[in-house]
């Protein structure tokens, strides 16, 4: 079934391909001591299914992703580099940009962090990544935002929850998500990593507010290790993409995967680690999906 961006959410998600347990990467990764993306497809065929591209337009696509889509493997288009909250950086010359580096990587669909990816203009030099306000008015200008790029790509197009060690606003960050979904009638990616940081910062348990939050709209979820740290006499979690991954995170991802009806792709952050690093990652989370399937 072609995709009809027009179309509700519902219909939508059926024509979406399944593209089962990714790996992450970004711009010149491999470069910076991290990841060979074909040594570990190679060493794990079965796993290791599809590719997320993390780029901007400045940047554009490195050799090692370009080596990938050349093998013929899927692909999924994670910008780095628009404010999805701000109406106004969300502009036509951007949008286009970054339609044009998604299709030529033929990516399946296009997902980022939702809030703030720079401050002022959009410069590598400024960039950064904070959550956005979590407020109503903020969730209603991001749902606009994500139906507007959604319509003018022909993209589906998944907000992510990113992570921070402040958060402001008075919303649950799981609310906040619903609400933009709700509005813009979208599918969502959930990193689970990014919400058991949420979870720990605002007192919660890892859980809390899954039982209201609209899961059948998850299309994509992150999975990435996280290391804890004090400051303060407070102790906060840093998002390093490392193999150490949270109890927190696996309990959320528990919780998840039974009732993630549209989910159609499980990413590993793991761009900035060995082959031999990721592989027990991988086959734990393939573990956890058998399990619900059985």
């Amino acid at each position: 079934m072609p995709f009809d961006p027009r179309q509700l959410f519902s219909t939508r998600v059926s024509s979406l391909p399944l593209l089962g347990l990714g790996i992450s990467t970004e711009f010149n990764a491999r470069a910076q001591g991290g990841l060979d993306l074909l040594a570990l497809r190679a060493a794990l065929p079965d796993l290791v299914e599809f590719l997320e591209v993390g780029a901007d337009v400045e940047r554009g696509i490195d050799a090692d992703t370009r080596a990938w889509v050349a093998s013929g493997l899927p692909t999924t288009y994670h910008f780095l580099d628009v404010n999805l909250e701000d109406e106004a950086d969300l502009d036509d010359a951007w949008i286009d940009e970054t339609c044009a580096l998604a299709r030529e990587i033929d990516a399946a669909w296009l997902c980022g962090d939702a809030g703030l990816w720079h401050i002022g203009r959009r410069e590598r030099g400024h960039g950064t990544l904070m959550p956005p306000i979590l407020e109503a008015s903020s969730a209603d200008e991001m749902a606009r935002n994500v139906r507007r790029l959604r319509e003018t790509t022909g993209f589906e197009v998944l907000p992510e929850n990113p992570p921070a060690h402040v958060f402001l606003g008075k919303m649950h960050l799981l609310d906040y998500y619903a609400r933009v979904a709700d509005r813009a009638d979208s599918g969502l990616l959930l990193d689970v990593a990014h919400l058991a940081v949420f979870q720990h910062v605002a007192g919660h348990a890892p859980t809390t507010g899954l039982d209201s939050f609209p899961i059948e709209r998850v299309v994509e979820v992150h999975v990435a290790g996280g290391t804890p740290f004090e400051s303060g006499g407070r102790t906060f979690v840093e998002d390093d993409h490392g193999t150490s991954i949270l109890p927190a995170t696996w309990e959320i991802l528990a919780e998840v995967l039974p009732r993630a009806t549209g989910l159609r792709a499980i990413v590993f952050e793991g761009e900035r680690n060995t082959v031999e690093q990721v592989v027990p990652v991988f086959e734990r989370i393939d573990a956890m999906l058998r399990g619900v399937q059985a």
